[in-house]
C-alpha cells in the first residue's frame, strides 16, 4: 500500500472518533527515519490537547489499526499535538490563522522569493495576503507548497 493510501486510510479510521470527542485532525505522516517507520497523527482541540488526550486517541487508533492492518511493515505510532508551529494544511486552517504570524513556501518564486514570513493579513478569494518586514504579498492559494504558524523571536 502506498504512503498516501496509508495516510488516507488512517485519516478515515480516526476521523469519526476525533469528531465525536471534540478533537481536530491536523495531519497524518507515515515516514521512514533511519531504519524505522513512524505513523504520526497530529491532533488538536480548543484549549489544546494533553498527554491523556493523546493516550486515549492512541489506544483507540491502535485497536483500529490492529483490526484493519493497513500498514504492511512494522512501525511506531505517535499521537501528539501539532505544536506551536502548527501546519496549515487546509483552507480552514489558513482562515483561522488570519492575524497570526505565518511561514509560507510556494512552488515557484513570487516577487523573487519562494519563502514568506510575516503576519497573515487576510485569506479571501483563494489568496493569502502576508505582511512581511519589507512589504505585503498576495499569494494565490494554489501556489502554496506549505504553510505553518511561526514563532516570533
Amino acid at each position: 500500500m502506498s504512503t498516501s493510501k496509508i495516510k488516507s486510510t488512517v485519516e478515515e479510521m480516526v476521523q469519526p472518533y476525533l469528531e465525536e470527542h471534540g478533537f481536530e485532525l491536523v495531519d497524518v505522516e507515515y515516514v521512514k527515519e533511519g531504519s524505522n517507520w513512524f505513523l504520526r497523527v497530529f491532533v488538536d482541540k480548543d484549549g489544546g490537547i494533553d498527554i491523556d488526550d493523546c493516550g486515549l486517541i492512541s489506544e483507540y487508533l491502535s485497536q483500529k489499526l490492529d483490526e484493519n492492518d493497513p500498514v504492511p511493515t512494522a512501525y511506531f505510532l505517535e499521537v501528539s499535538s501539532p505544536g506551536a508551529e502548527r501546519p496549515l494544511k487546509k483552507k480552514e486552517d489558513v482562515a483561522k490563522a488570519v492575524g497570526k504570524h505565518v511561514f509560507v513556501t510556494v512552488y515557484e518564486a513570487l516577487g523573487g522569493s519562494k519563502e514568506f514570513e510575516g503576519k497573515l493579513i487576510s485569506f479571501e478569494n483563494e489568496e493569502l495576503e502576508i505582511q512581511t518586514a519589507r512589504k505585503t504579498y498576495a499569494i494565490p492559494y494554489d501556489k502554496v507548497a506549505s504553510a505553518r504558524l511561526a514563532i516570533i523571536f
